[in-house]
Order: structure tokens, then C-alpha cells, then sequence
């Protein structure tokens, strides 16, 4: 029988009592970049993943998007599983189609393998250039992944640290698939939001086309506050970031919690503070409408979005 293993040592359990949240998020929310792990005695982590968690099942994902007021759930394959997305698929299966996902696959993936995926609910791959977390990404392999999927209407979702954008940009570019960038193309909030930097991710989102996600300002922040105790104004230096992109690209903003949170060694946020963190970043009704009902749907559930 399987046991579940040690996890790393420094790693921080999500939070057990998250608030509930003072904003009322818009009816339909999505909560488009979350996670499931485990749970590992039913659903072991890879070999070779580069952390172990603390279990985090879809029956705690569940309760929380109805703690938050949430509705909908895009699930993203965590890369401590690696290529097997069987936790995933069971979660989307149990979701009774409030769930889609973002899966992790091989070059050799079958057609077979695909369309089971898809009548699961997924509905992309994603490719991660974070060298901490994985091994230097193969182009060429990504590019067939890439291929495969297209006829499916599926995207890619591209998690890279800002530095390292020049570097993959032409290859991004050439992609035949739409991109979805995580976490604000992880920026330097240290850097000013007008600087060059910025300036030239946003440029690429303009010529890609690219969905940027608005998440994870626990894990760019540099100065805070931090999400807990009740701040109201949390994670103060990335806000403007995140304001940039809301305006200038409204209808291809996303918004996820990133639940379990995987990798925060400082603090682990309260997740009712971070849906209280939208409306700093999306200051109108219409912008928090588009950002977490309007574009997740029409990305995940594109009949029946209106």
C-alpha cells in the first residue's frame, strides 16, 4: 500500500482557515489557475519532481471555491506529478463540469490520449521555462506538443521568469496554438511598472495575442503586505503590474488563486484576502466582470459563454 512521503522541508500547508471574503466576486467566477495534489497515497508524485508536497485533493479545492463564492475551477497540472495527470482528470470528472484543465504531456502523446484528456475537460498544456523547477525545456518537443494539439483548439500556458523572455520570445511566437502567460510573466516588481522590462512584455503580449494571468502577487511580491490578518491592502508593490495589463488588454486578463501554493516558503496568504486583492487590481465592475467571468469563460467554456 502506498504511503505518502516526506514532504520538503521548508514547505508551508495551505491555509487551513481561509476568511471569507469582504468583495462579493460576480456571479459565475472562475477561479482559472489552481491546483490538486495528491492525494499522494492514491495518486503518487513523479519520480523525478523537484518537490514534495503536502496533500491538497480536489475535495479541498471544492470546498474553497464555495468558501470564496467561486463557481469554476481551471485546474493546472502541478509539475510534482509530472506527466501523469491522473489526479487531474479525476478532479475535472468529480466536477460535474464546473472544471476544465491544463495538462503536462510527452511529445509522444497518442490522439487516443488526447481526446480522453479533452472529454475530461482539458482544454491545454502547459510549458514551464522556470529553471528551478524543471530541466532546460526542449523547443522542438514543445513545438510537436504544440502541433498535436491545435486541432483539438487547445492552448499552451507558459510559465517563465520576465528575465529569461528574450530569450524564448521567437520561439513563443512561432507557436500555432493561442498562449496563455502565467503570473504576469513573473516581473520584477522591484523595477518601475512603466520601465523597459515591463514595457517589453507587454509589447509581447500585443503581438502574441497572449491571455495573461493577473495571479500570484504572493509570489512576486518583494515588500507586501502580506495576505493575512485581515490586510486589506496586500501585496501593495505589484499592483500596478497587474493594473497595466488589466487596461490594456481587458477582454485576455485572467485571475486564479494558485491554490495550494506551491513552493511559498515566507507565508502562506489567506485565500480570502487575495479575492479581496481583484478589485485593486480590476478597479470596475466592468473590468472584475471580464477578468473572472467574461474571459475564463470564453476561453474554457466557449459554448456557453455569451
Amino acid at each position: 500500500m502506498s504511503t505518502t512521503p516526506h514532504v520538503t522541508p521548508g514547505w508551508l500547508p495551505w491555509h487551513p482557515d481561509p476568511s471569507r471574503p469582504a468583495f462579493v466576486p460576480p456571479a459565475g467566477s472562475v477561479d482559472a489557475h489552481c491546483h490538486v495534489f495528491g492525494p499522494a497515497a492514491r495518486f503518487p508524485f513523479a519520480p523525478e519532481r523537484k518537490y514534495t508536497p503536502v496533500d491538497g485533493g480536489k475535495e479541498q479545492l471544492f470546498a474553497l471555491r464555495d468558501h470564496l463564492g467561486l463557481s469554476r475551477n481551471v485546474i493546472v497540472q502541478a509539475t510534482c506529478h509530472g506527466k501523469d495527470n491522473s489526479a487531474l482528470v479525476d478532479a475535472l470528472r468529480a466536477a460535474d463540469g464546473r472544471a476544465r484543465g491544463v495538462a503536462s504531456v510527452d511529445a509522444d502523446v497518442t490522439p487516443g490520449e488526447l481526446e480522453r484528456l479533452h472529454s475530461a475537460g482539458v482544454r491545454g498544456v502547459r510549458f514551464n521555462f522556470v529553471k528551478r523547477l524543471v530541466d532546460a525545456a526542449p523547443t522542438r518537443t514543445l513545438r510537436t506538443i504544440a502541433e498535436k494539439i491545435a486541432p483539438l483548439g487547445w492552448h499552451v500556458v507558459l510559465y517563465f521568469e520576465a528575465e529569461d523572455l528574450p530569450a524564448h520570445e521567437e520561439f513563443f511566437l512561432s507557436l500555432p496554438v493561442p498562449i496563455v502567460v502565467d503570473h504576469l510573466g513573473r516581473p520584477d516588481v522591484s523595477k518601475e511598472p512603466a520601465g523597459p522590462e515591463f514595457a517589453g512584455f507587454l509589447d509581447f503580449v500585443a503581438r502574441s495575442g497572449a491571455w495573461v494571468k493577473v495571479s500570484c502577487p504572493e509570489r512576486l511580491s518583494r515588500t507586501g503586505p502580506p495576505a493575512l490578518d485581515g490586510e486589506r491592502h496586500a501585496y501593495a508593490d505589484v499592483v500596478p503590474f497587474a493594473r497595466r495589463v488589466v487596461e490594456a488588454f481587458p477582454d485576455r486578463v485572467l485571475w486564479g488563486t494558485d491554490w495550494p501554493h506551491p513552493n511559498l516558503t515566507g507565508h502562506m496568504p489567506d485565500d480570502g484576502l487575495l479575492v479581496d486583492h481583484v478589485p485593486r487590481i480590476a478597479v470596475t465592475a466592468e473590468q472584475r466582470q471580464a477578468l473572472l467571468v467574461d474571459n475564463p469563460m470564453r476561453l474554457y467554456w466557449p459554448d456557453e459563454s455569451a
